[in-house]
């Protein structure tokens, strides 16, 4: 009777973790594996124990209740519970506005290779060109301010 308890345990504690895995875990992870592990060592104990035909139904039928419990499980949608179904709508620096101006002249901090950094009024802010680059030291002016963006161009002293 031990042996039985033994058997239908890891068996089920196997297809427990495998259905787990596939349902909850994503990705090939520990839970999958040991649960493939802990099933396959239960029927192997139930050959070991009981003998070949005994063994190939303890097979099938763990075969069978896999495939049954995994189908009903996604049918079921037992999985939804679990899902998260927030979703993030705000953006980060949403209200910022800079105090920048088209035309405002200023000078490269770093590379612009096109975007980098560049002073105005002795504050630094990201910038980017439109698709030129500008090496650190440059005098850029700004040619249009939003979108969370600051666009420049090389400075032409005329």
């Amino acid at each position: 009777m031990l042996e039985w308890i033994t058997v239908i345990l890891l068996v089920a504690i196997g297809v427990i973790l495998i259905i787990a895995e596939l349902i909850f875990v994503p990705g090939t992870t520990i839970v999958g594996v040991l649960g493939l592990v802990v099933a396959a060592v239960g029927i192997w104990l139930g050959f070991d124990y009981f003998g070949a035909q005994v063994g190939f139904i303890i097979l099938m039928g763990s075969g069978v209740v896999s495939v049954t419990a995994l189908i009903y499980a996604l049918k079921s949608n037992t999985w939804e519970r679990f899902a998260n179904k927030k979703a993030i709508r705000s953006k980060f620096n949403e209200d910022f506005q800079p105090d920048l101006a088209k035309g405002d002249i200023g000078e490269t901090v770093s590379a612009l290779r096109p975007i980098g950094k560049a002073e105005f009024n002795d504050k630094v802010f990201e910038v980017k060109t439109n698709g030129n680059y500008l090496e650190a030291g440059n005098k850029v002016q700004v040619v249009k301010v939003g979108d969370n963006q600051i666009i420049v161009e090389l400075y032409n002293q005329e």
